[in-house]
Parts: structure tokens; sequence; C-alpha cells
């Protein structure tokens, strides 16, 4: 139990609604949005219908490289990163580390897009932010992490203003587990037959409480991420390194040696995969090359969290002879409790630490952490509308908001599928998403209440997941569901039935909710009849 005095639970209070009302709309947005970018990886396999199973890092490499390497110019040979694309596909970038006109320190070099076989499906030139980007086959799943990770907002105002919505969440879980009296009674108080009020609140209680752990991590490792480079790092490279980001980021992940410039052949990549997975039991993802070409190479192969363990894997090998030499700490030269705790904030903050399991349960959470967001929101209006009727308005942006994303979501997972095929599908994720916000703009002035509001916004989202699946089949000719589950990707059928379960329900919902037409009573007969 948690006792405060009278007046110090009428403050806490006080911040908790405000906290969360301030900037519950925007928090709201990243998390639905994070719920999603959990699967982001499975959606982009259900939407593109990608059937490969097999890592590219589990096949030869090797002779690829080689040939890359012979097709580029020289002065791109300063460094390599490689990683997995599309249906696992490989991305290859040979680059050279440089300053912008800001004299920000940025890459430069030739972006290769290699199918799974081998073949190099396109070339790209120019620096990180011109090269990298959505393709034709990624979109959907892109145009949802970026969603969740910035607002899509310019950097860095995008990871700022994330990062701040982090910090409100903090403040609104800290003030939020004060202002329960009761906690552990609240965990399982769920008052059905109450008054509306009472039973909405009770919802949102316990909901709250069983989520609050999963609160405080998540706002903490996403502030975490979202002000890292946009603050952390220029402050220590301004107090440290004099302002040199490039020297502090050389201090805090280079790999500490004698320098040897003499030219090198590389050495077996595949014998640097195949040891890498073999010590790990997972395939990379993620493998830097540094000092390319030369006798004092180093290749770095990242990897998940072992089983059963929160921190992910990286190695190091010797470029010029593909030996391994030592686990590498995510962090700095040498093991410490600060890296620890870095390399823990991704699995943490994404929950892919145990495969399928862990991203459930993250996306349950996720889900739960909206509801309370929403509801909380809800609460706060429903509480104040008979004080001030001037807020109608925020309880109808409350729906818009809450219902109306969801839908944009949606539609822009149909416009992916009906434009994939077509080569448009970067444009036309992310207008469908405007244009159905938009939409659910209009029916929030035009609707005669916040009720048909919000039936009219559930039946849409509702009907468009319906479609989903048939649209992936018919529309973009995705595979069925016994050629993916043959393939290996059972994940393509079980997505199909989600978005028609849900589908389902939202429209059953919406029915059951109808109001229904008064039946014609029988004309009364007078006493004189």
């Amino acid at each position: 139990m948690i006792h405060l005095e009278k007046n110090e639970t009428k403050a806490m209070v006080a911040v908790h609604g405000w906290s969360g009302i301030l900037l519950g709309l925007l928090l709201y947005a990243v998390v639905l949005t994070g719920a999603a970018a959990v699967f982001a990886h499975e959606i982009g396999a259900w939407s593109a219908g990608h059937l490969a199973t097999r890592s590219s890092f589990e096949q030869p490499i090797d002779a690829t490289i080689r040939r890359l390497t012979a097709q580029t110019p020289k002065q791109y040979h300063e460094a390599v990163n490689l990683f997995e694309i599309g249906d696992h596909g490989l991305g290859v970038f040979f680059h050279r580390h440089e300053l912008d006109a800001k004299g920000v320190p940025t890459e430069s070099g030739i972006y290769y897009q290699v199918d799974n076989g081998g073949r190099v499906l396109a070339s790209v030139t120019g620096n990180v932010d011109e090269i990298f980007g959505p393709r034709n086959d990624d979109a959907l799943s892109a145009f949802l992490v970026d969603t969740h990770v910035r607002l899509h907002v310019p950097n860095p105002w995008g990871l700022l203003l994330t990062g701040i919505l982090g910090l409100a969440m903090l403040v609104a879980a800290i003030s939020g587990l004060l202002i329960h009296r009761h906690l552990f009674k609240d965990i399982f108080t769920l008052r059905r037959r109450a008054s509306p009020v009472l039973v909405n609140r009770d919802k949102h209680s316990v909901a709250g409480t069983w989520s609050l752990p999963f609160a405080f991590v998540l706002a903490f490792t996403g502030s975490f991420f979202s002000f890292y480079g946009t603050i952390g790092v220029p402050v220590v490279a301004m107090a440290a390194f004099g302002g040199d980001v490039e020297a502090l980021t050389e201090a805090v992940y280079g790999n500490p040696g004698t320098p040897d410039p003499r030219p090198a052949a590389m050495g077996n990549l595949d014998r640097i995969t195949t040891d890498a997975i073999r010590r790990t039991g997972e395939v990379p993802t993620f493998i830097a090359i540094e000092k390319f070409g030369r006798a004092d190479a180093d290749v770095t192969s990242y990897h998940n969290p072992r089983e059963g363990d929160l921190e992910p894997v990286a190695l190091l090998y010797k470029g010029a002879t593909a030996e391994f030499v030592r686990a590498k700490p995510n962090v700095g030269a040498l093991p410490s409790a600060g890296g620890t705790l870095v390399g823990i904030m991704g699995p943490l903050h994404f929950g892919n630490f145990a495969g399928m399991l862990s991203k459930a349960i993250w996306f349950g959470l996720g889900f739960a952490m909206c509801y309370v967001t929403y509801t909380g929101m809800r609460l706060w209006v429903v509480r104040r509308r008979e004080e001030s009727r001037a807020l109608f308005w925020l309880e109808r942006t409350l729906t818009v908001v809450g219902f109306g994303l969801p839908l944009g979501l949606v539609a822009s997972a149909a416009a992916f599928l009906v434009t994939m095929p077509l080569g448009t599908s970067v444009y036309w994720t992310t207008a469908a998403f405007l244009i159905a916000s938009a939409a659910a703009i209009l029916a929030g002035i035009l609707a005669r209440s916040n009720d048909q509001l919000t039936t009219i916004l559930k039946a849409a989202t509702g009907g468009i997941m319906l479609l989903l699946p048939l649209l992936r089949l018919f529309v973009a000719g995705g595979p069925g569901w016994a050629e993916a589950v043959g393939a290996g990707q059972p994940v393509i059928a079980a997505l199909d039935l989600a978005f028609a379960v849900a589908g389902l329900w939202l429209i059953r919902d919406c029915w059951t909710r109808a109001p229904r037409p008064a039946r014609a009573s029988e004309p009364m007969l007078s006493p004189a009849e």
C-alpha cells in the first residue's frame, strides 16, 4: 500500500492527468505504432510475400563480396557494412568516412542490393541520407518503424519529440503508481455491475497496474534511444573530445590496436559467418568491416542475444586471416556494467530477445498501454465534460485519433498491397495514411454524435481489415496458405487470420452497439371504443 497525504495525492492526480492529456495523443500514436513495429519483420514478410527462410549469412557470400569489390571504386574501400534486406537478400555498403557541409561526420559510398541468389538488383551512390530509405518491397514495415521512431518529423526533432513523450510516459507511470492507495487490491478490482464511469475507471486501473513494469521499461529505453544520438553523443563529444564525434565513436566502438596500413586481401568471409553462427547459435544481424583491404582489417559480427540471455553478442575477427579474436563488448574495449546496460536497451525496448514469444508479450503489453493511454484521456474528459461544455471538441479529437490512427494504418497496408506490384508503394503507403487521416478528421467534423463517429471509424477499420487478406492474395499476388506454410513462413497465414478475426470483431461490435428502432406499439383503444 502507498500512503500519501490528501494534498499530495491531489497533486499527484493533477500531475498524472495533465501529463497524460497534454502529450497523450502523441504518446498513443507512438505506443500503437510501436506495438505494430514489434512485428515489423513479420509484417514485411506477410505484405511482400517473402518465402525465403534461410538467412543470406547462412549461404556463401564471399564470392559475391569479392566480385562487388572488384567493381567498386577504390575511394570507397575504406569500410564495408553487410546486412539482410527484403526476402533474405543482402545489403552491401562500400563507403568512406567524411564530414558533410556542416562538419557533421557522415558516410558516402555505393550501396548494392543483392538477392538471396547473389544477383545485384540495384546499386545507389551517395551519402547515407540519400541512399538508405524504404524500398518498394518493404515500404509498409519501414513506414511503421519510422512513425514509431520519429513520427515522420525530420531529424533531430522527431527523435527529440519521441524522447519527450517517453519522459511524459515515465511521469504518468510514476504518478499513476503513487495515486493507487491500494495497489495490489486495484490489480484485481473490476466492478462489472457498477456505473459505466466506474467500470471504465476500473478497467483503466487494472490495465495500467498490470502494465506498469512494461511502461517503465518502454519509457526509459525509448527515451534513451531518442536522446542518445541527439543530445548524449554531442554533449560527451564536446566535453571529452573537443567536439570530435568521430573520435568519440572510435573510442567507444572502435578496436584498439597497432595500425598496419599495408594492403592485404581479405580473409574468407564464409569462414567468419560459419564460425560466428556456431559460436552464438544465431545468424548475424549486421557485419561491419573496418579498414577494408588492409593488414589490420577488423570484422565485427553482431548477433541477437543467445537463448536465455538479454545482451546482444558481438564477435571480433581479423579481416586478413578470418581468425576469431574475442567476444567484443557492445560499448567500450572491455566488458563493463555500463556497456551491458546499453546492450540490453534494444532487446528490452523491441522485445526481440526470445523470438516470437517475447514479441507476442511485448505486443500485448503495448496494446494494453494504448488502452490505458486512451481510456485515461477519456476519463479525464468525461469527468470535466459537465464543468466545461467547450471540452466536446477534445472528446471528438480523442475519438478521431484513437480510432482514426488504426484506420490510417490499415489503409496504408491496403495501399501497399495494391501498389507494390506497380512499383509505387513507397509513395502510396504514406499517401493512403494521410488520406485516411483526413477522412477521419472530416468524419469528426460532420458526425452527429461522438457515438456515431466511433461507429463509422471502427466499421471502416474492420472492413479494410477483412479486405487485407484478399488484397494480399489476389492483387499483390502473394502466396497461398499451403505454399507459405510449406515454405516455412506460417506467419503469412497467421497474419491473414489475425486481420480477418479482428475485422469481424470490429464489425460485430459496431452491429451490436447500433441503436435498434423501437417497435411500433399497438394503438391503444379508448374506453369509448
